[in-house]
């Protein structure tokens, strides 16, 4: 297989190991919503499945390189399926050039990128259920390893007959069922370009959530069949001007604030902002009296105004 540590056995026996390999573990709890390095999705819990529909080359190195960084710091194995227009030597500088220490991770096997058409295709085939099980030799491996999870990414720029697409669409339905209670995120992308009306349907029917990046500007998508999601996602993409464009006090807010403040913004509760970004009630009002006290924000209708104005 071309790639870069492009192949090791899967180990399917039960993990054991305790000790975070190389020392790279960053967070104790393997319970822990995992954070995407996406900053319209912000942190997600396992099994979660993610399409992305990207404009520019640079839109998908982008992303996947901070999809990838997040990864790697989370104490995750991570597999990068790359197809053109990125071959596996370019995904990997870009990682270099973003994670200081990435030649000793993907020297520790922490990572691994892979040619996406070497991965999925056997015999000029796309069997969906020799690549999912590929996937969860992948994970039990990592887990043995002492990893926390496993993130995987796939590009379909390789994909050329319509017989592969039926295919690969067929493999995205089992893959999202097999996700289910599974210590894996995964983030498949598609190019723009090469995409149908009926092929963003298609693909919306079996992704959690599904985005789009064009020359760097973020959009939610959704199907007729995704409708109730539909609800959630309108209210996140009113308030994506909060994440993407400066407002007053924009600097003295982390990452992860002005997700949460995108959130109070809409007039989402604890309850459903927690839901929405994967994480507990408590933990989003511990976040939104933080960004109160910052903005010296009496209530919440305060906080909006000076937001706001």
């Amino acid at each position: 297989m071309d790639g870069l540590n492009a192949s090791r056995n899967g180990d399917l026996r039960e993990p054991v190991v305790q000790q975070s390999p190389a020392g790279y573990a960053k967070r104790g709890s393997r319970e822990f919503p995992r954070e995407t390095g996406i900053g319209v999705l912000g942190e997600m819990p396992w099994g979660t499945h993610i399409c992305m529909f990207y404009e520019t080359k640079k839109d998908l190195l982008d992303t996947a390189v901070a999809y990838f960084r997040a990864g790697l710091e989370s104490n995750e194995f991570c597999l990068w399926a790359v197809a053109e227009p990125i071959p596996t030597e370019e995904a990997a500088s870009a990682l270099r050039a973003a994670v200081s220490d990435f030649d000793a991770r993907l020297a520790a096997g922490q990572i691994e990128l892979i040619r996406g058409a070497d991965w999925y295709l056997k015999n000029d085939r796309i069997n969906a259920k020799r690549v999912t099980h590929g996937w969860s030799r992948k994970l039990q491996a990592a887990l043995a390893m002492g990893y926390e999870g496993m993130r995987v990414s796939g590009d379909t720029f390789w994909i050329q007959s319509e017989k592969h697409w039926k295919d690969f669409c067929a493999y995205e339905m089992t893959l999202d069922r097999a996700l289910t209670g599974q210590k894996m995120i995964v983030l498949c992308t598609y190019p723009l370009c090469a995409s149908q009306a009926v092929d963003v349907l298609d693909v919306g029917r079996a992704h959690g959530v599904s985005i789009a990046r064009r020359n760097n500007d973020w959009e939610f998508l959704e199907t007729a069949e995704l409708r109730p999601a539909k609800l959630e996602m309108a209210k996140l993409h009113g308030a994506l001007d909060i994440l993407s464009s400066p407002f007053p006090g924009h600097d003295m807010l982390t990452p992860r604030e002005r997700v949460a403040l995108a959130q109070i913004v809409r007039g989402a509760s604890s309850k459903e902002a927690g839901r929405t970004l994967g994480i507990s009630p408590r933990t989003m009002e511990f976040h939104r009296r933080n960004i109160m006290k910052k903005f010296d924000a009496k209530n919440t209708v305060d906080l909006v105004r000076k937001v706001l104005k």
